[in-house]
């Protein structure tokens, strides 16, 4: 049983998710943090207020200027017997219940007096909350003041979570262990920070919420084109590869696409031109082909006379045929090379052109014009396209008739002619015979494999120049090789796909 492949998780889930954990740790983090502090920050201020009861009780007890020349406790502790030097009273009862009617608790605190560890006095007033009932709270508080410090303390209790001071009270001759216990409501008090954390938490889940629509359309948008280069992809066929990316937005994704679509062009290119050149070749080979195959089919083995002129015909396709294939590898030498470039005298190679065309015959060859100066190429290159014009105007123009070669050069780039006085090229025509296997007239009047042209075209391509045809005055045609200016950059080598493209006829 085979396992099915796990559906993979799209990238715009994966960035989204990550954005979203990322604000919600950053969200949870502010949150928890400004909780603690403004928690922290009401804690002091019950502190605070706890404590001011201890200097309210002193005050009672023994008013200020009875206590100007009462010296400090070394250690700074706060006991019962510094602090509390109860003079007015007699007993601790009526000091402690006049404690609980003089300190009024706030709306979220709570009094009580204890003696001998039995409640006995509370406030009446309807502010605050009863803390008498609260055995929890009172037992703790007598457990903790047994040695007579006061205490500060937080209880969890069925009231809630309190926070308290115990204060206990003694007096000189009243053997009762007296207790002011005073509690503040710490949910109470923590329920202003409680409801800004649960508005947080709202506005969190908003903001994360906002987050989450506003990238899942940023994501969606900047993946987009991955998204179709995906489905482009899948579209693509050996038979139709003409689906192209949408090239929308300016952003180093979307110019990813206009990227992608120029590789399919090449690849596109590249493919039709494989397919053209098959079908090229297989024309090509046809004819000779068949040639020989009707010359060996009606030949007759006992005439000596047939069989040698059945033979001659063959070893002349033969020749054709080598020449062809010769033709098509200097073709794919070509486009193919790393060419190498350097300074080429002008002079010299115009020259060099002059000499080797002037053993052609029928024709008469003249140099009219030397530029002076140099170029940016691959010199034999260049001599092999300069003199592969040369041999073409040499076969497509009537014997006896004169031809002309020469160089010129100025700001524009150089340019290398060859002018014949022949039928000339027509119009139509001349955006075609640079293709391989094609030819100005459409009929093989001479021999050749109709690649010449090509070649001399992929050379040029491949210095980054162009071939035109123009007339020459009187009739016949003129082509010309136009190289870029030495300062020029000069692009890679053109390759097949560049220049064996089928294009549309004028």
């Amino acid at each position: 049983m085979t396992r099915s492949t796990p559906r993979p998780i799209p990238a715009r889930v994966r960035i989204l998710a990550a954005i979203l954990a990322v604000a919600c740790v950053g969200l949870a983090v502010v949150g928890s943090v400004t909780f603690l502090v403004q928690r922290e920050r009401v804690v002091q201020e019950v502190d605070h207020r706890l404590e001011a009861q201890v200097d309210g009780l002193r005050t009672l007890a023994s008013p200020p200027a009875d206590r100007d020349d009462e010296p400090a406790s070394d250690d700074g502790a706060t006991t019962a017997s510094e602090i509390f030097d109860i003079r007015e009273y007699t007993s601790i009862d009526p000091y402690l219940r006049d404690v609980v009617a003089s300190f009024v608790p706030a709306r979220n605190e709570g009094s009580v007096a204890v003696i001998d560890g039995v409640a006995r006095y509370r406030p009446g007033t309807f502010s605050g909350f009863d803390i008498s009932r609260n055995t929890e709270l009172i037992d703790r508080a007598i457990a903790e003041t047994a040695n007579g410090d006061t205490k500060t303390g937080t209880i969890a209790t069925a009231d809630g979570s309190l926070r308290y001071i115990a204060i206990p009270v003694t007096m000189a001759g009243d053997d009762g262990e007296g207790l002011y216990i005073r509690a503040v409501d710490m949910g109470a008090e923590l329920e202003p920070v409680t409801a800004a954390m649960g508005t947080y938490v709202i506005a969190a889940l908003a903001v994360l919420a906002a987050i989450g629509v506003v990238g899942w359309f940023v994501t969606g948008r900047l993946l987009s084109p991955i998204r179709l280069m995906r489905e482009t992809a899948d579209a693509i066929t050996i038979a139709d590869l003409s689906p192209r990316l949408s090239t929308q937005g300016n952003d180093d994704i979307s110019d990813l696409s206009r990227t992608v679509n120029s590789m399919l062009d090449r690849i596109e290119g590249s493919v039709d031109v494989q397919r053209q050149l098959l079908d090229d070749v297989r024309h090509e080979l046809k004819t000779p082909i068949t040639i020989v195959r009707g010359h060996l089919e009606l030949m007759n083995p006992g005439d000596a006379g047939d069989a040698a002129a059945a033979r001659e015909i063959g070893i002349a396709e033969l020749d054709r045929l080598a020449r062809l294939v010769e033709d098509i590898d200097l073709l794919a030498a070509a486009e193919g090379d790393s060419y190498v470039m350097r300074d080429v005298d002008l002079s010299a190679l115009t020259a060099r052109v002059g000499e080797l065309v002037a053993v052609i015959p029928q024709h008469a060859w003249t140099i009219e014009a030397h530029a002076e100066g140099v170029v940016q190429g691959d010199q034999d290159r260049l001599l092999q396209a300069w003199l592969q014009l040369a041999d073409n105007a040499a076969k497509y123009t009537p014997a006896g008739t004169s031809i002309e070669i020469g160089s010129s050069l100025d700001d524009t780039g150089a340019r290398l002619w060859v002018r014949d006085h022949g039928a000339g090229i027509p119009p139509a025509s001349r955006s075609r015979i640079f293709r391989r296997f094609d030819r100005a007239h459409g009929k093989r009047t001479v021999g050749g494999s109709g690649l010449g042209l090509a070649i001399v075209d992929a050379i040029t391509k491949g210095h980054g120049g162009s071939c035109a045809v123009t007339d020459t005055p009187g009739g016949g045609a003129t082509f010309t090789i136009h190289l870029p200016p030495a300062a020029a950059e000069l692009p890679a080598p053109v390759r097949a796909g560049d220049v064996l493209q089928r294009e549309t006829s004028a």
